[in-house]
């Protein structure tokens, strides 16, 4: 397939007015414009796409979501893993971790062995779980359920790998409780490591960094602020540059100058953008559940009936979208932090996540508004 006329996200961040290859379900080149010539489509297929005035980029990659469609990975069935796959996929996500929540074991196993047992035969591809609690501070639960919220216990975690078949690739923990930096030196470097709702110190955030943590789940939210004298898990991680920040752009959780804010703190490899999505995401206003908790959804917010807010409604292409429209956020750094940032941080940088030689063809094809135009998953057009 080629896919040419596009303006091409390379893989150093830029946009290039590029034609890109396409050899069967891999990447096999971005030339510069008209060099591919009009008999490089030919192969398997001959597809030509023409992808005049729009922006060419990896399949998006969301590393944190919980639900959609009414169908939440807690719930632990094939069905709602698919619906979730599916429902991705339409937006343009070729990958993701379905995400769990504060829960007993027994809850969180009968999660892992459905993705365990998932298919991957259709949708956007289950790359790995992200385990979201119950290793978090009470203080700073946010819509976590408190009923489940316990010590930090490597042993569950394992319990947990096993149910998984290894997928777990992200387990979030507050560094502050007892318990943490064990946790921590004793995960790492096998699974990834967040901070997440947390009441820690700068001094404990580093602590923890220095352990083996590598992550903050969705900056701002479920955390102390970033103050002048008191800079605390934020500041932490801006001082260590092996440390990425989940971001959820919905308009909702952070504030657009904070946005703003946050890319030039940390640059668009250092951000991570997803949808932190739950069961409503893709459903008309009205009232849902997360973490076996009510939530009521009027337009893009979500929350708890005490107005916390509990999760997002929108997808990680709206995400990207709002970034763009409404946030002024170059087009290249918002599809870097939902493609290649994502990526880097799940360990498959060198399959999935960048435009480049021999990497899965998972590509969308965006108009100038960040509107899905094509999508191509593993060198197949689905739109």
């Amino acid at each position: 397939m080629l896919i040419r006329n596009g303006s091409v996200l390379l893989p150093d961040g830029t946009l290039a007015e590029s034609d890109l290859l396409l050899d069967g379900d891999r990447i096999g080149a971005v030339v510069p414009r008209g060099a591919a010539g009009e008999g490089a489509a030919q192969g398997a297929d001959g597809q030509v796409v023409d992808a005049s005035g729009c922006v060419v980029a990896p399949g998006l990659i969301d590393l944190h979501c919980h639900a959609a469609m009414g169908h939440d990975f807690s719930r632990g069935t094939e069905q709602d893993i698919q619906a979730m796959a599916d429902f991705e996929l339409s937006q343009g996500v070729t990958a993701f971790c379905p995400t769990s929540m504060t829960f007993p074991e027994d809850v969180l196993a009968r999660s892992m062995r459905a993705a365990a047992a998932h298919a991957n035969e259709r949708g956007a591809r289950v790359v790995g779980v992200n385990m979201e609690g119950p290793f978090i501070s009470y203080e700073r639960r946010g819509a976590q359920n408190p009923d489940y919220i316990q010590r930090p216990d490597a042993a569950l975690v394992e319990r947990l790998q096993q149910e998984a078949g290894g997928l777990i690739r992200l387990v979030d923990v507050a560094p502050e409780v007892p318990g943490a930096l064990e946790l921590i030196s004793q995960v790492t470097p096998d699974i990834r490591v967040s901070l997440a709702h947390t009441a820690c110190t700068y001094e404990q955030a580093q602590a923890a960094f220095d352990a083996g943590a590598r992550e903050l789940t969705h900056i701002y939210n479920a955390m102390p602020p970033f103050a002048h004298r008191a800079p605390g898990p934020i500041g932490a991680a801006f001082d260590d540059g092996r440390v990425s920040v989940e971001l959820i752009a919905d308009g909702i959780h952070v504030h657009p100058s904070v946005v703003r804010a946050t890319f030039a703190l940390f640059d668009a490899g250092r951000v991570i953008l997803i949808s932190d999505s739950m069961e409503a995401t893709g459903l008309a206003d009205g009232s849902y559940e997360l973490g076996g908790q009510r939530v009521l959804v009027r337009g893009r917010r979500a929350t708890l009936e005490d107005g916390t807010i509990a999760g997002s409604v929108t997808s990680l292409l709206g995400c990207v979208r709002c970034c763009v429209r409404e946030m002024g956020i170059p087009v290249a750094d918002a599809l870097v932090a939902a493609t290649a940032s994502p990526a880097r941080a799940l360990g498959i940088s060198e399959e999935r996540g960048l435009l480049a030689p021999g990497r899965v063809a998972d590509v969308v094809v965006l108009d100038q508004g960040m509107g899905l135009v094509h999508i191509v998953q593993a060198g197949r057009l689905v739109l």
